[in-house]
């Protein structure tokens, strides 16, 4: 992380010299080492892209999941490379897991520079047919997850007043009106996007020290990738819609244009995206997510028309 300082030199009007001076402060974390990371969701997936892109710049990190035999795995590992980690079985849909993993941190590190928001959790279906534990349950993860990363992690970080950053795991189906992910993990993506646009705003009308980025990846070869392409042969009753095979050829032609990246690959997306202070972090830029993008947008204008 470095300071760069812009000065307007003065200046004469009148035969009088006024002087302005203005001193802009912008805030770039190019410098990772020694900085310490907080990764929920952190033993698979784009979870563990982001831990291992965090060891390569020989950042401190804390690692959280729920699923305990694989975040020991990936500590496991790790540390085997000889990065400086910490592990904390998580449910980030409870509060004082959260409070825990913060706490641990602190105590472990004294300081956090970074946190992912990313764990996350997909289930397909359609609206009313998913149950009211469906919901929770993707909401309690996707949503309520970041959330309660934002309440325990940012208080922390505006006291320490130090430069951090904060990246909150969104997906392109956080923006797109379409997608393989169902309505409870579309409506879970889209309120991450509402909620780190406030948060970027807040923070900035307060001259925080702590810049946001929401992260919006296309299809990643993860579980929850895997586990959407399986819901898709369904229950039983799925099989006689004439409109599936429809669906999965539609789904073959999606991947042909834009095809799976590898956690590692949106990690490192990820990182340039810190260094660039990019508020939207996109890892598929192919024209078909941006005609998707588009569509949703252009329907909401015309109606001003």
């Amino acid at each position: 992380m470095y300071s760069i300082k812009f000065e307007v030199k003065p200046f004469c009007t009148n035969n009088e010299e006024l002087f302005l001076y203005e001193q802009i402060n912008i805030f770039y974390m190019k410098e990772f080492k020694n900085k310490v990371a907080v990764i929920t969701g952190a033993a698979s997936g784009i979870g563990r892209g982001l831990a291992k892109a965090c060891a390569d710049r020989e950042i401190k990190i804390s690692l959280a999941d729920i699923n305990e035999k694989a975040l020991r795995r990936t500590e496991k590992l790790l540390k085997k490379n000889g990065a400086d980690v910490i592990s904390s079985l998580t449910d980030v849909s409870n509060a004082k897991d959260v409070e825990f993993l913060a706490q641990k941190t602190l105590d472990e590190y004294g300081k956090i520079h970074l946190l992912f928001n990313n764990a996350g959790i997909g289930r397909a279906g359609l609206s009313w047919e998913n149950t009211v534990e469906d919901w929770e349950m993707v909401l309690g993860v996707n949503l309520w997850g970041v959330i309660y990363g934002i309440q325990t992690f940012v208080p922390i970080m505006l006291k320490q007043n130090i430069e951090c950053y904060i990246v909150n795991t969104s997906s392109i189906e956080g923006i797109i009106s379409r997608g393989l992910g169902g309505a409870t993990y579309g409506v879970s993506k889209h309120g991450i996007i509402c909620l780190s646009e406030r948060l970027a705003l807040e923070l900035e009308q307060q001259e925080a020290k702590v810049k946001v980025s929401v992260l919006c990846p296309g299809f990643v070869n993860t579980n929850i990738f895997l586990t959407g392409l399986s819901q898709l042969k369904g229950p039983s009753q799925y099989m006689v819609n004439p409109k599936l095979e429809e669906l999965k050829q539609l789904l073959k032609q999606f991947l042909e244009a834009s095809p799976p990246q590898s956690p590692d690959e949106v990690a490192e997306v990820t990182f340039q995206a810190i260094e660039e202070e990019k508020f939207y972090i996109f890892t598929h830029k192919q024209p078909i997510i941006k005609e998707l993008i588009k569509e949703r947008f252009e329907n909401i204008l015309k109606e001003f028309d």
